[in-house]
């Protein structure tokens, strides 16, 4: 399994591959055919988000323990709504509560990134358009989600969509542990085996309303255990396979 990182290469931005724990220059395309290059020393490397999406779309109340915490009852197509590239950062850059909002909350969840053009994708195709998986934090402002119909001030801010540390090519999606953790505090754990929809099933659905691009990011939901966040607070995302998103907590200025 490949795991691809976009880094700091002086003022340009490259992808690097990580195979059997060595680090190499990604030379080809990272959305059709690649190959490890000249080998890189990891030390020292400034980790970007690993893909710079047009759009993410997400997907809300997919796992059944968070849809009974929110007191909502079991979706029967999947939820979806749209955060901004905008709001894209990358590990270890700061996620930055605006003032006047109430409450603001993680969310812990596994993404999908788009490997090539999709549109009207059938479930049993959905594997050919994945690239692969990686972290997503679905930053909330949560009392501006229970006051708005949509979500989109909501879960829109700059900085509420970090992402990383990695994509995860060849992981299979199907039963992977995922955890949230605030500071030295586990706050999520469950599996994405519980998730209602599957990704193969997630790709298709939206791949029907909209057409996917390379790159772009579906994220699939996050488990029970949601709760708040305040500045001087460090967010980490660990899942099996895919590693550990981690972000400080700051207050906007």
């Amino acid at each position: 399994m490949d795991r691809i990182f976009r880094v700091q290469d002086g003022s340009e931005a490259r992808h690097a591959v990580e195979r059997d724990g060595s680090f190499f220059w990604l030379e080809g395309d990272v959305f059709g055919s690649y190959r490890p290059g000249a080998a890189v020393a990891a030390n020292g490397l400034r980790f970007l988000a690993p893909v710079t999406p047009t759009k993410i779309v997400a997907i809300g109340l997919n796992y059944k323990d968070h849809a009974a915490e929110m007191n909502k009852p079991l979706p029967a197509e999947p939820l979806m709504f749209i955060k901004p590239s905008s709001a894209v950062i990358g590990p270890e850059d700061p996620i930055r509560l605006p003032a006047g909002v109430g409450e603001i909350h993680y969310e812990s969840e596994l993404a999908v990134v788009i490997r090539r053009t999709a549109a009207r994708v059938k479930a049993a195709q959905a594997r050919d358009y994945v690239l692969g998986l990686t972290c997503l934090n679905d930053v909330t402002a949560r009392e501006l989600q229970r006051k708005e119909i949509q979500y989109t001030r909501a879960k829109g801010f700059d900085t509420f969509a970090p992402i990383g540390p990695c994509i995860a090519v060849g992981l299979d999606a199907a039963a992977l542990s995922i955890e949230g953790w605030v500071n030295d505090e586990k706050k999520q754990s469950s599996n994405t085996n519980q998730l209602i929809f599957s990704v193969e099933r997630l790709v298709e659905f939206v791949s029907n309303v909209m057409t996917l691009n390379p790159g772009d990011v579906i994220t699939t939901g996050t488990p029970s255990g949601v709760g708040p966040l305040k500045p001087g607070d460090r967010m980490t995302i660990t899942i099996e396979g895919v590693g550990s998103l981690s972000n400080p907590v700051i207050a906007r200025e």
